[in-house]
């Protein structure tokens, strides 16, 4: 069953998703990229301040060009990291963050993507090229934005960047688990949590 995601407000105690440790927000209706960055992260900090019960100054946001974003909460006993992921597509942006390490999250549009195959080929390996190959023409849109935003959350989750595919990074990318999220109709998503959760 696709992970629920908390949308466009948060009610005070918000609950964490299954699997434990992990929440995720949503916010509608903003195409503008700058502005939807400032909503989501609006919606980070109001979440962790409400999870926490601390006032939102205390806690900041860090997300350094090609690095995964993290939280740090200013807490009495001391400053706590907290593993962030967001992403953004047509008119909505999600997020997640996890207290069980790194998490990734992915949303895509389901739109057709003309050079599909060599994206697919040279991005998703040849097996997935091949099930892509063999969809109809009319479901092979949802099943490519299907694949395309699980690999993404897995590469968000362990920290990698996108690259041509090979051996190695099959194999690497086993180290995550993924879980589809309820999103819209018209977008596909993913949330990656590692394998076996750090402690």
């Amino acid at each position: 069953m696709p992970l629920a995601i908390c949308w466009d407000g948060y009610a005070s105690g918000f609950p964490l998703a299954v699997p434990p440790g992990l929440a995720l927000l949503g916010v509608h209706g903003q195409s503008d990229r700058e502005a939807a960055r400032l909503r989501i992260r609006a919606a980070l900090t109001t979440a962790l301040a409400e999870h926490f019960g601390i006032d939102a100054g205390r806690i900041a946001l860090h997300s350094p060009q090609g690095v995964a974003p993290w939280s740090v909460v200013a807490l009495d006993a001391g400053d706590q990291r907290v593993a962030l992921s967001i992403s953004h597509d047509g008119d909505i942006s999600v997020a997640a963050y996890s207290f069980n390490g790194e998490v990734g999250i992915d949303v895509m549009s389901i739109v057709p993507v003309p050079d599909w195959e060599s994206v697919a080929r040279d991005y998703l390996g040849p097996e997935a090229a091949r099930k892509l190959a063999a969809r109809p023409n009319g479901e092979r849109d949802a099943a490519f934005a299907h694949a395309w935003s699980e690999h993404e959350a897995r590469l968000k989750c362990l920290g990698l960047q996108l690259a041509e595919w090979c051996d190695e990074r099959a194999v690497a990318l086993q180290a995550c688990r993924c879980f589809a999220l309820a999103l819209p109709e018209g977008y596909m998503g993913y949330v990656a949590l590692p394998t076996m959760p750090s402690v």
